[in-house]
């Protein structure tokens, strides 16, 4: 089984699927941050070389499944693991935790992509808190006239806006020190992806208590006609499906 990884649902399949006897598991990571938190079982890093490197791996590794449980922006890779799948005849699963739902005092703007999230920020306060990891950060590189708190686990590595702070830090984060951090930089208008996720979910809480604004970046549609599941016991159900159907083990 290939398991395309990076996020904490992986991590929790990854150490599950070792336990069960029948299921050999290779995760993969993508590599685009220096201290990755690694899961149980077999690890490989880096790309694969677009779809067709990725098809060639999938058959010299004899793969008999793949599950994409990468981050729900991680549009690319997705992308390429269901060309790959479809080219090997191996079956896909995408594994997607649900979106945020919005709450009662959310002032959520929504935003299609980055470059729509920037347009509407500059239009929104003084002082941005920008959540959405250190790629996309230069689409508000020409923002001179608001300040930015920019928070990654990684520095960014293109242009970012000519005032800012940034704040290395990984989740998940308590709400408590949200609150305080909004409130010790004077913060009036927060940008993130749509992730989902109880890990950074705080922010939005923090943002409603203090009244603030939320630019969200819509999430980019998974492809059509790929099975999507939210949980990781939907994929161990489908595992064990294909493993009967496929006669694996």
């Amino acid at each position: 089984m290939l398991l395309l990884g990076g996020t904490r649902e992986a991590r929790d399949l990854a150490r599950i699927m070792s336990g069960e006897q029948g299921f050999e598991i290779v995760s993969s990571l993508a590599g685009r941050v220096r201290a990755p938190l690694l899961p149980e079982g077999a690890v490989r890093v880096g790309g694969f070389g677009g779809a067709e490197g990725l098809r060639a791996w999938i058959a010299d590794n004899e793969v008999r499944a793949v599950v994409d449980a990468t981050h729900p922006f991680a549009t690319a890779i997705s992308a390429n693991a269901v060309a790959a799948a479809r080219a090997s005849d191996v079956p896909l699963v995408c594994l997607r935790r649900p979106s945020w739902p919005q709450q009662p005092g959310d002032r959520w703007v929504r935003a299609t992509d980055l470059a729509a999230a920037a347009q509407v920020t500059a239009t929104l306060g003084e002082r941005v808190f920008l959540t959405i990891g250190r790629q996309g950060v230069d689409a508000f590189a020409k923002q001179d006239r608001q300040w930015f708190l920019i928070r990654a686990i990684d520095p960014p590595a293109g242009p970012v806006p000519p005032r800012h702070e940034i704040l290395l830090a990984r989740g998940p984060f308590a709400l408590a020190a949200e609150s305080r951090l909004i409130a010790d930089y004077g913060i009036d208008v927060l940008v993130t992806k749509d992730s989902g996720g109880d890990q950074t979910e705080a922010k939005l809480v923090a943002a409603r208590a203090a009244g603030i604004p939320v630019v969200v970046i819509d999430r980019p549609p998974v492809p059509e006609g790929v099975l999507v599941v939210e949980t990781v016991a939907q994929v161990m159900d489908w595992l064990h499906q294909v493993r009967t159907d496929r006669g694996c083990g």
